[in-house]
């Protein structure tokens, strides 16, 4: 077994690189809704980490960012 999955081709996917991190962000407003938007699900999800790629300070502000947005009516909690 151990042969198979070194002969089998393994591929690793490219790290992904946090996106306030290369433009420089020093704070995420939560009035762009734009930005955000990327961020959420169609069902109103905040998507985590490992699907974004936002570092973890990042993730922190984006969602406290988001769920501010929510509490002003800018972004739904659902779809429905």
């Amino acid at each position: 077994m151990k042969d198979m999955k070194r002969s089998g081709k393994m591929r690793r996917s490219k790290r992904k690189v946090c996106a306030f991190c290369v433009e420089k962000a020093e704070a995420i407003d939560y009035k762009d809704i734009t930005k955000l938007r990327k961020f959420v699900t169609e069902r109103g999800k905040i998507l985590p980490r490992r699907i974004s790629g936002t570092c973890a300070k990042h993730q922190r502000e984006l969602t406290t960012a988001i769920k501010r947005s929510r509490n002003i009516a800018l972004l739904p909690f659902t779809t429905e």
